[in-house]
Formats: C-alpha cells, structure tokens, sequence
C-alpha cells in the first residue's frame, strides 16, 4: 500500500532522540490483510470457474454421445444377415447402443453432481472471504484509518507549538492566550495521548485479526479440501464406471463364439446355399425344352474324309465328323466335342441347293456352296465341289442316298439360293404330308427310291418326286426369307 508522507520540523538541541510520532503506517498492517484475503477470493474463484468448466465439458460430451448413438444404426442396414437372437453381431451392436446411451447419461449426471454439490461449496467460501473482508474493513480497518488521523492532529499541534514558540522568542514574549506555548504543549500531549490510545487499540485490534486469520486461512484450505473430494468421487465414480462399460463391450465382443454367425446364416438360408455334401451335377441328369424335337435329330451323323481343295489338294484327304440334319443342311465339324468349345460348324452345305454325284466305291462328290460364313460371306461365296470318302461302300451308299433325298443328282451347276428360294410351290398330296420323319440318326439304309433319285437329275423347277426324302421346299414370300420345311 502506499506510504503516507507525514510533515516533519526541525530538529532542535533540546530534542531527544526519540521522535513523538514513531515511523510507519498502522494502515499497512490492515491493508495487507486485505490484500490476502483479496488473494484468497481470487483462488477462490478460479476454483469456481475450474469446477463450472468441468461441468459444461460433461454436458457437452453427454451431447456428443448422443451424436455417437447416432452412428449405430437401428435396425442394421443388411441385418438380416445376423442372428438376432443374444450373443451374436446384433447383441453386440444392442450392447453398444446401451453403454453409449448409458455413458451419455453418466456424463450428465456428472455435470448435475459438479453444478449441484461441488460448486456450492466453493460459492459459500467465497461469500465467507467477501465477509471476512467487509469485516476487516469495518474493524481493524476503521481503527487504522482513525489512527492515522489523530496523528495528523498531534503532528498540527506540534507544528503549531513550534510556530508558536519561535514567535515568543521573536517578539519578547508577546502571545495570545490560545497561542501560549504553555497551552498548546499541553494540547499536544493530549493528542498524542489520544493517538496512542487509539494505536494500541488497533494494535490490539490488529493482533486479533492476525491470530483469526490463522485459523479462517485454515478454514479456507478445508473447505477446499472438502470441494475437490467430492469433485474426486465423482469423477473417479465416473472413470470406474466408464471402465466397467468399455470393457462390458469388449467382453461381449470376445464372447462370440467365431461360428456363430455363419452357422446362423447357413441354417436360415440353406434353401439358397450349395449343399456341399450334394453331388456336382453332370449332363446326365440336364433336360431342355425340344432337346428332342424331330428338327433336331439328324438323319445320319458320323465320321467321314473331305479332300482338301486349292493348294490344300496335296494333302489328300482329312476327317472330319459330318451330320445331315432334318433341315436339310449338311454341317462338317472337326469333331463330335459339344463341352469343350462351342460347336461351330466348319462347312454347312444347304441339300436343296446342291448337286450330289453318283457313288464310286467309298466315295462321292457334293457341289455347292458355303453357307457357314455370315450374309455377306454367303453372297460371295461360290460352287465348289467337295469330294467325300466314307468308310466302306455301304457307308458311303447310305450317306449318298439321305443327301441326294434334299440335293439334286445332275452334273449341271446347282442354281443359287435366291433362285431356288423362288421356285414354284410342290403340290403334294394330303397322305404324302402326313408321313413322318423317323427320329435319331438315319439307319445305314438308305431311302428305297434313293439310288434311283441319286442318278436322275431333277431341274429347279421341276417336281420332286415322292421318293426323293422326306422334306421338300416350300414357296418363300421373299428371296431372303428363311426356307421351311414341311414334312411330306
């Protein structure tokens, strides 16, 4: 505090040693208690704000576990993938909704605890501090401040004696009666009799401040003592009870046993899982719509030679697995393989369209065109003639005799197949129609009139006759409609 500059006189031979207004400032003492317990408010007060800070971070993570709780979505997205009976993904996701939701509320009740009984402990000692000093202030502090104004009226009689007595010595003598040294001597020591009165009063005022403050210091310490216990209990209560829910979630996560869910999962959709223990399924047991219509089993199939053409000529002849089909396509593949790639046929050779030459031996000639190749490779297709060698000359008789029964038999170049697909409609009779075609492969035998329709030559536009096959083709609407097929 600051010190009070208190007027002085000049020192005479006559004067002792001893002042009569002794140094120092009474005021100081009280002051500085003052001061203390200003310090001790403040502490006070960032204890409060320390504690009021807490208290609003564990509502606000009460708020944040609420948007945690968000993120476990309720029902799971897909979750009927998980067994919903407990002790599965589902209870572990039940079991997290529920300590989330439980630390959410721990943290409020925390924050409510903080707010409701530590803080009001700490508000009373600051009430009690404020007291303390408005009491200080009104006591001792009083005291000082009267203190120090009876030492300004002794210090004015004293100067005043000193004025006074130089004056007499000045003036031989001459004085009023107020001014009379005599009587303001005697009014300074009763001043000064009443200042140090009213000092040792305050000292004795002071002292008593002093030892209470000991103990009111040490009732300060206490309360704080008791404030940060409680403040202690409830958040180790909270971190033990944290810890508890943190390792509740663990354990219900170790307990699931590592099967759990698959063994669910296989039991709940076993309608739709492959049955390991089934056996894998084969061509054996496959079954299609018309896998066993009458168009789709051939008249004869099996192995034959084809001579190869052009510059391939020199390597004579190659086999190959050739099929005549009720469609009246004869189909050359390398081999009769129907899994190992897709069976894309080599040479199809449209009957109708082609001219078949007589048998010699094992062997005989088919002149025609092309058709395996797209629309564009069918138009620039061109004749060929395809020589063929069957096994022994029977084979080679019943092969010859099924294609002659769709092909012609003259050795003039067949027409195309725009022009064929114009010709005139075949009249037949309504029994001729009603002959069926035998299904599966053609037997060895060839048709009864097919030597015969093999060596006579038949133009385009002539009638078939009866025994030329059990197919004839009928009128198209356009020349590059598909020709159909009726059976005779």
């Amino acid at each position: 505090m600051a010190t009070h500059n208190l007027p002085t006189r000049t020192k005479t031979a006559n004067e002792s040693d001893d002042e009569a207004v002794p140094d120092g400032d009474p005021s100081n003492t009280a002051g500085l208690l003052i001061e203390r317990l200003q310090a001790w408010k403040h502490m006070c007060g960032y204890l409060e704000n320390y504690i009021s800070a807490v208290a609003k971070d564990q509502a606000g993570r009460a708020k944040d576990q609420e948007k945690i709780l968000k993120t476990l979505s309720n029902p799971l997205r897909e979750g009927h993938h998980f067994e919903t009976a407990l002790g599965g993904i589902a209870g572990l996701f039940e079991n997290l909704r529920a300590n989330t939701q439980g630390q959410s509320t721990l943290y409020t009740e925390t924050s409510k605890s903080l707010t409701g009984s530590v803080l009001p402990i700490l508000e009373r000692l600051h009430t009690e501090i404020k007291n303390k000093n408005k009491e200080i202030a009104n006591g001792a502090g009083k005291g000082s401040k009267a203190v120090e104004q009876s030492r300004v009226t002794s210090q004015k009689h004293i100067e005043l004696l000193g004025q006074q007595v130089a004056h007499f010595d000045s003036s031989g003598g001459r004085v009023t009666a107020h001014h009379d040294p005599y009587v303001l001597k005697r009014q300074a020591l009763h001043r000064l009799n009443k200042q140090l009165l009213e000092e040792n009063n305050n000292r004795q005022d002071l002292i008593a401040v002093q030892n209470s403050f000991s103990q009111f210091e040490a009732h300060i310490v206490t309360t704080v003592q008791t404030a940060l216990n409680s403040y202690n209990q409830f958040m180790s209560g909270q971190a033990d009870r944290l810890k508890a829910m943190f390792g509740d979630i663990a354990s219900t996560a170790s307990n699931i046993p590592l099967d759990f869910e698959w063994n669910g999962f296989v039991k709940r959709n076993q309608h739709l899982l492959v049955n390991p223990s089934a056996a894998p399924r084969s061509m054996d047991g496959v079954s299609f719509p018309n896998e066993n219509h009458r168009a789709t089993k051939p008249l004869i199939e099996g192995s034959l030679e084809r001579k190869h053409r052009g510059m391939g000529a020199l390597k004579g002849y190659s086999t190959g697995y050739y099929v005549v089909t009720p469609a009246g396509y004869l189909h050359e593949y390398k081999d009769n393989d129907n899994f190992h790639k897709d069976p894309v046929p080599e040479v199809s050779l449209y009957l109708p369209d082609c001219i078949v030459g007589a048998v010699d031996g094992p062997k005989f000639t088919i002149k025609g065109k092309d058709s395996s190749g797209g629309k564009f490779g069918q138009k620039m297709a061109i004749t060929s003639e395809f020589q063929f060698k069957a096994h022994t000359n029977s084979d080679a008789q019943q092969w010859q005799s099924i294609i002659a029964s769709f092909s012609q038999s003259s050795n003039s170049l067949p027409t195309s197949p725009v022009e064929s697909r114009n010709i005139t409609p075949i009249t037949t009779n309504l029994d001729e129609q009603t002959q069926g075609v035998t299904s599966g492969p053609h037997s060895a035998k060839s048709p009864e009139t097919a030597g015969t329709t093999g060596q006579t030559p038949v133009s385009a536009s002539a009638t078939a006759p009866a025994s030329a096959g059990p197919y004839h083709g009928a009128p198209a609407s356009n020349p590059l409609e598909d020709r159909k097929y009726v059976e005779k």
